[in-house]
C-alpha cells in the first residue's frame, strides 16, 4: 500500500499484479480444479424453474423465490451485453451510460469536488463513500473472457488518477441465517443497489464533463481501493471490516480524472483484534481461513503474489458454495463486528474492542455473539424471539 497503516495487507517488492483470468470465479468456468458438475449447478440456481429445492430450511423455493429476486437487476446488466463477450459489473465496467457534458463544471477547489461527489453519492444511495489515488498496481492485467475461456485487454484511459470507493450494506437479519439460500438475498441485494447507484454517480460525473468509468467485482482489485480510501480495515476472513456495518458491506468504484481531494486510510483496532480472534476460522464450513499470522502463503493461483496478508483458500471456499447451492457468508455471520449498529451497544463494542480486545471478545461470546438466526424466524409470522439490545 501507499500507506503503512495496514500491517496486515503490506505490498512487498515480490508483488505481481493479478489476471482476472486467476479468479475463482473465473476459474470455475474453465478451470477443472474449480469447474465441476456441482459447480454448474451452483449457476443454473440463480435462473432456472423454481420446482427441484431442497426441503431444507432456508434453502425452499420460498428461500430461493427472494435470492434470486435480490440478484435480478445486477444480473440483467451482467446478462445484457453477453452476446458481445461483456458480463457488466463482473467481468466489465458497467456501460449503461450516456456521453457527458462537451464542457467541464470546474469547482474551486478538490475539496470542493469531493464534498459535492460525496453528497450526490449519498443522496442516490450510497452508504459509505471515500476517494483513493487511482494506483496501476491493483488493475487486472487482463479480463476474463467467457466465450473463449481466456483472457482478454483490460484498457483504461491513461487520464485516471482518482477512484471513488462505494459501500452498500448488507441486510443484518438475513446474513444470520447463514448458511442460506435466504442469506443470499443480502449479497444480491448489495450488488443489484451497487449497480444502480454506481451507473447514477458515474452519469453524474460525465455529465459534470469528466471521465467515470463505475465497477463492480470488475477491472480491478477492491478491497485495497477501500483501504485506501479509508472506508475500514482489513479482516482475517478477507474482507473490509467498517466502524458502520463491520463486514456486512458490497464495494464499488468510479474511476475518473475528477480532481478530488482523496481521503486516508483509517484504523480503529482491527487489526489487533482480528489477530486474537479465530471466530470466522473455527467456523468456517470449507476451512478455508487461515488462523495464524498474516503471510504471503499462496493457497492456489487465485491468491496475489507479493502481499502479505490473511489470505484465503478461494478454491474450498467456492467449492463449498456449490455443494450446498448458494454463497455462504457464515464467515460475516460469525465476526465480533457484524452488529446492528443501530444500536449504541454495539458503536459501544466497537470502542471497547479497539482499547481491550480480550475484554470484547469475551463479551460476544457471552452474549452468544454470531448464532445462526433460523432461516424460518426470519420469515413474517415468526414465534422467535425479538433480539435484545445486547452487544
Amino acid at each position: 500500500m501507499t500507506n503503512q497503516l495496514h500491517h496486515n495487507y503490506e505490498v512487498l517488492k515480490s508483488f505481481e499484479r493479478f489476471s482476472q483470468v486467476d479468479d475463482v470465479f473465473s476459474r470455475s468456468r474453465w478451470d477443472p480444479e474449480v469447474q465441476s458438475d456441482a459447480s454448474d449447478r451452483f449457476y443454473s440456481t440463480y435462473r432456472r424453474p423454481l420446482t427441484d429445492w431442497r426441503a431444507a430450511a432456508g434453502f425452499t423455493q420460498h428461500d430461493y423465490a427472494l435470492r434470486n429476486a435480490a440478484w435480478h437487476v445486477t444480473d440483467i446488466f451482467a446478462e445484457m451485453y453477453e452476446h458481445d463477450d461483456r458480463r457488466d459489473g463482473f467481468l466489465d465496467p458497467l456501460s449503461m451510460l450516456r456521453d457527458g457534458a462537451g464542457e467541464r463544471i470546474d469547482f474551486d477547489s478538490p475539496d470542493a469536488a469531493s464534498q459535492d461527489v460525496k453528497h450526490v453519492a449519498k443522496v442516490v444511495g450510497a452508504d459509505l463513500v471515500g476517494i483513493a489515488p487511482f494506483d496501476q498496481r491493483w488493475t487486472y492485467t487482463e479480463r476474463f473472457s467467457v466465450r473463449t475461456g481466456g483472457a482478454k485487454p483490460n484498457d483504461l484511459p491513461a487520464e485516471l488518477t482518482n477512484v471513488i470507493v462505494i459501500g452498500q450494506s448488507m441486510d443484518h437479519d438475513l446474513t444470520r441465517t447463514a448458511p442460506s439460500a435466504l442469506a443470499g438475498t443480502a449479497t444480491g441485494l448489495g450488488y443489484s443497489l451497487d449497480s444502480v447507484v454506481l451507473l447514477t454517480i458515474a452519469q453524474y460525473i460525465r455529465n459534470l464533463g469528466y471521465l467515470a468509468i463505475p465497477s463492480m467485482n470488475d477491472t480491478a482489485l477492491a478491497i485495497p481501493y477501500a483501504l485506501e480510501a479509508g472506508l475500514g480495515e482489513y479482516g482475517r476472513h478477507g474482507l473490509l471490516i467498517t466502524p458502520e456495518f463491520g463486514p456486512r458491506l458490497r464495494l464499488g468504484k468510479i474511476f475518473t480524472d475528477m480532481p478530488l481531494t482523496r481521503d486516508r486510510p483509517k484504523s480503529f483496532g482491527v487489526e489487533r483484534f482480528c489477530d486474537g480472534c479465530r471466530r470466522c476460522t473455527d467456523a468456517c464450513p470449507a476451512k478455508a481461513i487461515p488462523g495464524g499470522k498474516p503471510s504471503t502463503e499462496r493457497h492456489n493461483r487465485s491468491n496475489i503474489i507479493g502481499v502479505k496478508k490473511w489470505s484465503v483458500d478461494g478454491v474450498k471456499c467456492f467449492n463449498y458454495w456449490s455443494k450446498v447451492n448458494t454463497d455462504c457468508s457464515v464467515c460475516i455471520r460469525v465476526c465480533p463486528y457484524n452488529r446492528d449498529y443501530s444500536k449504541q451497544s454495539s458503536r459501544w463494542w466497537v470502542k471497547l474492542a479497539a482499547r481491550s480486545p480480550r475484554l470484547a471478545l469475551k463479551l460476544a461470546d457471552r452474549q452468544e455473539h454470531g448464532k445462526r438466526l433460523l432461516p424460518k424466524h426470519w420469515w413474517p409470522g415468526s414465534t422467535a424471539p425479538a433480539e435484545s439490545d445486547h452487544v
